[in-house]
């Protein structure tokens, strides 16, 4: 055993040292352990649970989000469980194998595997920056390609047909609020009555991470969101809830449900909370405002997630080449 740990040791050195310095720290570790009684453990699991735990603790500090972490615990420790090897055992080649064999198994999407490979991504760096590795073994395997589908929004069409054919006050008040601030939905189901301000026409929302921003709304969404609050008789503090005793807050499966029905009854496909987002970043880059300023107004840690949402239309880009070169 002691001569596997030397061995191991001489192994991961070798690329910084000489042969006599290979020669001398064989020498220098020989001395060292041989008054030392040197064991295995039977199972390396305890030690992969406690990597995991430190990491994901990291990232709690960091303010990942309860979601997000459950999420990263599941990907690593699958990973973990399949390739059946220590955590510092683990190569590029044992993590190429299980992608590979995952998508197979699972006929998984390029872009979920991506998203495996960034979080093992994530995990093996932050082992490799607290000195539990040598080097991350995802370092060699590089962001998976995947097809650039180009998203649908609601056109304008589209969204007057909704209003129109809303029969509560409530549900028009939910769509003007999802169209001119381009919340979440889980931002959403959390504001209260008293967290907007009519007079400005704003309101703070907690995003991923528990991060605080402004966003806000136009006239007619006021308008609307006024005469839903004066029609109701409950005492929830919750800006939206049910259309019946006893007037609980709506949660997000509730939206989404209300507005795949509405949809259903119209006769528009894919009507979700998120699509509303996805029409607001878009219709904000047509008109042209600054993406640093749409990535603020969508709570956007980095820029490259607010450019996925913008759908820049090819005829824009022909007027901005004759504004600005031709």
């Amino acid at each position: 055993m002691k001569q596997k740990i030397i061995n191991e040791t001489v192994q991961e050195m070798l690329p910084f040292l000489n042969n006599a310095q290979t020669e001398k720290l064989q020498e220098v570790l020989l001395h060292t352990l041989w008054k030392y009684e040197v064991t295995e453990l039977d199972s390396n699991q305890e030690e992969e649970q406690d990597f995991v735990e430190l990491f994901l603790s990291a990232k709690r500090i960091e303010g990942c989000s309860e979601k997000s972490l459950s999420y990263y615990e599941a990907t690593i420790r699958t990973m973990l469980n399949s390739v059946e090897k220590g955590v510092k055992e683990i190569g590029t080649d044992d993590i190429r194998s299980y992608l590979t064999q995952y998508q197979t198994e699972k006929h998984s999407s390029r872009v979920t595997i991506d998203n495996i490979r960034r979080i093992l991504s994530s995990f093996f760096s932050w082992l490799e920056d607290e000195d539990y590795i040598l080097k991350s073994p995802v370092r060699r395997i590089h962001k998976v390609k995947t097809a650039s589908n180009i998203k649908e929004t609601y056109s304008d069409e589209t969204l007057e047909l909704m209003r129109d054919n809303c029969c509560e006050i409530r549900d028009l008040a939910l769509i003007d609020i999802l169209a001119s601030t381009g919340m979440r939905v889980g931002e959403l189901v959390l504001l209260n009555r008293n967290d907007i301000n009519f007079n400005e026409r704003e309101c703070v929302v907690f995003g991923k991470g528990d991060k605080e921003r402004m966003v806000y709304f136009d006239a007619r969404t006021k308008l609307h969101l006024q005469t839903y609050l004066d029609s109701r008789i409950d005492g929830n503090p919750a800006l939206f809830v049910s259309l019946k005793a006893p007037y609980s807050r709506m949660s997000i499966g509730g939206i989404e449900s209300r507005l795949r029905n509405m949809g259903k009854n119209l006769g528009i496909k894919k009507v979700h909370p998120h699509k509303f987002r996805r029409t607001l970043a878009t219709m904000a880059i047509d008109k042209g405002m600054p993406i640093e300023q749409l990535q603020q107004l969508l709570g956007h840690k980095r820029i490259d997630t607010t450019l996925q949402y913008a759908m820049v239309k090819q005829s824009n880009v022909k007027i901005a080449h004759r504004k600005y070169i031709g």
